[in-house]
């Protein structure tokens, strides 16, 4: 887990979870402190100076405190995100709104730690 940059996030924003998912892949999750409701489709924004600005629709985990994106942002961790010195985050819900940046340092090393054991 990388946690906020409490500087420049919101009191509601914890940081980003990247953790071992079935059959050896890898899930990237948004981790919140105010959850929202377990069967909302939050829209989340990502931006980094290395992968551009891209938006999902997610789904929600953990008893709606954590937004789980969809497989193809793992691409970005295991990529373009590597290089990239931050990531911002904006989660949208219905007219909530939850802000947020992490440091990226340590991501590729945390990366590929994952991989190795994931499914052991």
């Amino acid at each position: 887990m990388k946690t906020a940059d409490t500087a420049q996030s919101d009191a509601d924003f914890a940081g980003l979870i990247v953790r071992c998912a079935p059959q050896g892949k890898i899930d990237v999750l948004v981790a919140l402190i105010r959850p929202f409701p377990p069967r909302s489709h939050p829209k989340v924004t990502l931006s980094s100076a290395a992968g551009g600005t891209l938006t999902f629709e997610a789904s929600m985990a953990a008893a709606g405190a954590a937004v789980l994106l969809p497989d193809e942002v793992s691409a970005f961790a295991a990529g373009k995100w590597q290089t990239a010195p931050s990531l911002s985050v904006l989660v949208k819900e219905s007219d909530s709104e939850i802000k947020g940046v992490v440091a990226l340092n340590g991501l590729r090393e945390a990366y590929h730690s994952l991989l190795a054991n994931c499914g052991q």
